[in-house]
């Protein structure tokens, strides 16, 4: 094969990279997670592709969103393997707290709340073999599908919801399914 053939068809496989990954990003644009569907007040009628919305919350609602790259994670720091959790708000008053987690990610995530204890940060516990991180402690979690409360992961497009009674202290909030804190996936909320 001569050289300049050689470096033509570097160039069409670097041509057609870029073509399938400007056609595979709008596809995801357009066939993205959930839509609102106009009502008013934080954390009413969330509505997704998945059919479900929210009630009323009670409380305080902070609104959580969980989003990736949809492919592999690569661990390391916050963000490398491209997942995160945010939150609208890193303050709240404490007592009654609810948090709707949206799913905006290609991948099923969850939201677990875990005291943060002394000078500890967020995104600094271990994670074990399993990739995951101890939860002992943990005040609720959102990990239904269109539901409140524990379940098998919010789907993509899907929100769940959780409402907790919150004193005074810093929280974390992560996703602790398999390798998602590792890849980002925490995010802290201070109650006063």
């Amino acid at each position: 094969m001569s050289r300049p053939f050689r470096g033509m068809l570097v160039l069409f496989g670097i041509v057609a990279t870029l073509v399938l990954t400007g056609v595979s990003l709008a596809a995801v644009a357009l066939l993205g997670p959930g839509v609102i569907d106009g009502s008013s007040g934080p954390g009413a009628g969330f509505r997704s592709r998945a059919g479900c919305s929210t009630p009323a919350l009670a409380g305080t609602v902070v609104n959580v969103t969980a989003t990736d790259m949809g492919g592999p994670m690569m661990g390391g720091g916050r963000g490398m393997g491209g997942m995160r959790l945010s939150a609208d708000r890193a303050v709240v008053q404490h007592g009654e707290v609810s948090f709707l987690v949206t799913n905006a990610g290609r991948l099923a995530h969850e939201m677990v709340i875990l005291p943060l204890p002394g000078s500890q940060t967020a995104g600094s516990r271990v994670t074990g073999g399993d990739g995951k991180i101890d939860e002992t402690g943990s005040l609720g979690e959102a990990s239904a599908t269109c539901a409140s409360g524990a379940g098998q992961g919010i789907l993509p497009g899907a929100a769940g919801w959780v409402t907790v009674t919150l004193s005074p202290g810093r929280y974390e909030l992560v996703c602790n399914l398999p390798g998602h804190y590792a890849a980002g996936m925490y995010a802290q909320i201070t109650v006063t």
